[in-house]
């Protein structure tokens, strides 16, 4: 289809001519004037309208069209039917009238984007015009967010499937786990503007990332002029937690200058507990024990984004920008560890205090390009951009041990943490329309991430202090991914299909002391596909396959140690290795708005987390990923945008999914299997007077992911907004987690071990927030580039 013959292509054409005008009288610049086929007002092709308001249109001759005339600020122009000569015909002068709400350079904001948008492969979350994000983290937004969850160890996961990867401004956070939930607990939700749930990405984006991409966006204003906004925001959980913030942004014709900053003071609580049994081996006997942790903390982050964009030409594009998100946090957790032996009497009773201070300085800078090789929606263009990031982490760790029983000496362990890591990238996308109403595009990319970490430990035991050398030491990683993809899209009559093929070749090292440096080098190709039918005005139908992969972190290769009290530890895995997936989805389209999809995917050797007796010996414990075998998931989703009133708007989600697990851990064959659910709807309700209310709650059933059994939970949020100064200010009031209900609870079984784990922290929160917007409250009318396909693919799709 997307290969036709070129002879087709070369069939007598005719041109179809006309200009656009006001009906006051004065050309159009910029219309988007678009050919329909009259049988089913499929796009032919897409064209501006120039200066004087004239435009052309190429297609075959000899066939039935109609005209649709469209600009900002205008009623959209749909002509009469019209046969097209071989000779070519020139329409009638066209006219748009001007829409009651707008004119035509400046568009008065006059109403918010709804907060779910389902766009083709995407849902999109509109973070900014939620009352809920006020005073909230980024980590609280995906929380929130349907079809994602988190675990006990802070994974997140989307339709109950982890392996996610999350970019934010399209550049690629090189952290996952707890580090990468620490990132985002730093992220103000008020510098968020949207977040994209991406299940099924085409081969433009990076491979990794088996269970789809989390795009976050940060804001950048778009109004016209010199504007900005300062917001304020105090929410009491048990602590405070302040937020503040301010945008500024200068905008011409041919240049935008945008910056925001936010500062916020959070301080919290985590509970955890834990009930463990422990198996005899030749060298313990059977014992259990009861570990209770609480943790106190407080979060200072410091977050900003500068850019600057510039139209050099009419057609080239050129943009920097930068952001720095730097927090400091201080924690300590007291612990109460109590050990009983075979017949449960006290073996062991102490207690410990772990005071931590981590300093997290991070940074990224972009340099974009982009140039268009005609002024036409059809045109071939090409995009540039250059990235360097950098993630540093200090942590300062002292753990404190005071022995009950048996009444061994007081002991000291201090750590000494640091962390540098630098990841660089360079990319290039072209893309060239072909006949047929096809696109090719292609890209090249470069990818280098270099990690480098040090950690010290000291144990200090009757007054004598000395190094540890056994858990003490450097580790450096190096990962180098180079790639390239091709990708070709067409339409035909109501049928849009997409195919490319991405090939990366990945490199990596890593050294540990006393160890022998090890190296994979290896290259991978990840096929994809998808094709779209609309069958009617109603009824759409959509099939996706692909493969991708899932590179373990930096963090979750490294053998250094971070110790969460005196039972426990975190630790890396150099031996593990990357995941790779095959995922099939196929979906359905009612009126363009009701979405059912079944989806299939088969996963060989997915990581997952599990917690295990160390290999020091002893009652300590180790949290660690492993390769398992293969995981077998299942999947039915179904989403429902609902209007059940004028003032009132529903959009509801629900995925029932079953997983199969199988693998070999510690002498334990696992082939456990699960059904289970999750449920998300989101209330949007208009009240007079310049209110407007939101309702939320989310639901996780029971699950297993590996070993690991997790109960259910969910949680409830609610809020108003009130609009204030002729809508240039808004205030916003909100509770998240009414019932505290989002506890996570699980329990992992090992024919060695087991462990039950229960964890909550201060999720229920009263925010108040204050926001002010000043300057322009007009957005100019920018050019809106599209490829001439792009349309079709969307009416293809259902969309």
């Amino acid at each position: 289809m997307l290969l036709a013959p070129q002879s087709i292509w070369a069939q007598q054409h005719a041109s179809v001519t006309g200009a656009v005008a006001k009906s006051t009288g004065g050309p159009i610049e910029l219309a988007t004037v678009t050919l329909h086929l009259a049988t089913d007002s499929s796009v032919v092709k897409t064209e501006f309208s120039d200066a004087q308001g004239t435009f052309r249109l190429d297609a075959a001759g000899s066939g039935t069209y109609l005209v649709s005339v469209a600009q900002v600020g205008f009623n959209r122009y749909w002509s009469p039917k019209f046969e097209l000569p071989p000779t070519g015909l020139t329409l009638p002068g066209i006219q748009l009238v001007p829409s009651q709400a707008t004119t035509l350079k400046d568009v008065v904001v006059t109403a918010r984007k709804p907060l779910f948008e389902h766009k083709g492969d995407r849902i999109v979350i509109n973070v900014a015009d939620s009352p809920l994000s006020s005073g909230a983290t980024a980590l609280d937004v995906l929380g929130r967010a349907p079809a994602v969850t988190m675990d006990v160890s802070e994974n997140i996961s989307l339709r109950g499937r982890q392996g996610l990867l999350v970019v934010i401004d399209g550049k690629r956070t090189p952290l996952t786990g707890r580090e990468l939930a620490d990132f985002l607990r730093a992220l103000p939700a008020e510098q968020l503007q949207s977040v994209e749930l991406i299940t099924n990405p085409p081969a433009q984006y990076d491979a990794q990332g088996g269970a789809g991409i989390i795009a976050i966006n940060l804001k950048k204003d778009q109004r016209h002029g010199t504007n900005g906004s300062v917001n304020m925001g105090y929410g009491r959980g048990v602590y405070g937690k302040f937020t503040s913030g301010l945008a500024l942004n200068h905008r011409s014709k041919k240049t935008n200058v945008y910056g925001n900053y936010a500062y916020a003071d959070r301080r919290g609580f985590v509970l955890q507990d834990f009930a463990r049994q422990y198996s005899a081996t030749s060298q313990l006997p059977l014992a259990s024990s009861v570990i209770a942790n609480e943790q106190r903390s407080h979060l200072r982050s410091h977050s900003a984004k500068a850019g600057l964009d510039l139209t050099l030409t009419e057609r080239t594009l050129l943009g920097v920008s930068g952001t720095v998100l730097h927090s400091f946090t201080e924690a300590n957790t007291d612990n109460k560890t109590l050990f009983y032996n075979e017949v449960r009497e006290v073996s062991g009773r102490y207690s410990s205090r772990v005071e931590q201070d981590i300093n997290r300085p991070n940074g990224t800078l972009n340099l974009n390009f982009r140039h268009s090789f005609a002024d036409s929606a059809n045109a071939k263009f090409i995009t540039a951009d250059a990235d360097f990031g950098r993630y540093d982490i200090t942590r300062q760790q002292e753990l404190r041990t005071v022995f009950e029983v048996p009444a061994f000496p007081n002991s000291t362990l201090t750590g000494d943490q640091q962390s540098s890591l630098v990841i660089q990238a360079l990319k290039a996308d072209f893309s060239q329309p072909l006949p047929q109403r096809a696109r090719l595009d292609m890209g090249l990319k470069v990818t280098r991430i270099v990690s480098d970490n040090n950690v010290e430990f000291t144990r200090l035991v009757n007054g004598t202090s000395m190094r540890d050398g056994a858990i003490s030491g450097p580790f450096w990683y190096e990962e180098n991914v180079n790639a390239a993809y091709i990708s070709m899209r067409g339409v035909r009559a109501k049928t849009a299909l997409q195919a490319g093929l991405r090939a990366e070749q990945t490199n990596t090292r890593a050294d540990v002391e006393g160890a022998v440096p090890f190296r994979r080098n290896y290259m991978q190709l990840f096929p994809s596909a998808s094709l779209q039918r609309a069958l009617n005005e109603r009824h759409a139908l959509g099939a996706t396959v692909a493969r991708r992969i899932d590179r373990p972190s930096y963090a979750q290769v490294n053998p250094l140690r971070s110790y969460f009290d005196i039972t426990s530890y975190r630790s890396g895995n150099p031996n593990l290795v990357a995941q790779t997936s095959y995922n099939v989805e196929l979906t359905h389209t009612y009126r363009q708005k009701f979405i059912t999809s079944l989806a299939y995917a088969q996963t060989d050797q997915p990581i997952v987390n599990v917690v295990q007796p160390s290999p020091d010996g002893g009652r300590l414990v180790v949290n660690r990923d492993v390769n398992l075998s293969t995981q077998h998931y299942y999947a039915l989703s179904l989403t429902a945008p609902l209007e059940p009133t004028k003032w009132w708007t529903l959009y509801s989600n629900a995925v029932f999914y079953y997983s199969r697990f199988q693998g070999e851990l510690a002498e334990t064959k696992l082939d456990r299997s699960r059904p289970a659910f999750l449920f998300s709807a989101n209330n949007n309700f208009s009240l007079p007077r310049g209110w407007s209310a939101e309702l939320n709650g989310n639901f996780q059933s029971r699950e297993i992911w590996g070993f690991e059994d997790a109960r259910a939970r969910g949680q409830v949020g609610a809020s108003l907004q009130k609009s204030l100064w002729n809508k240039q200010g808004s205030f916003r009031l909100n509770v998240t987690d009414i019932f505290y209900t989002n506890i996570i609870g699980s329990t992992s079984d090992y024919a060695n071990f087991s462990e039950t784990s229960r964890f909550a922290q201060d999720s229920r929160v009263v925010t108040a927030a204050l926001t002010y917007r000043f300057g322009n409250s007009k957005v100019a009318a920018t050019r809106k580039r599209t490829v001439g396909a792009d349309d079709e693919l969307r009416r293809a799709g259902g969309q």
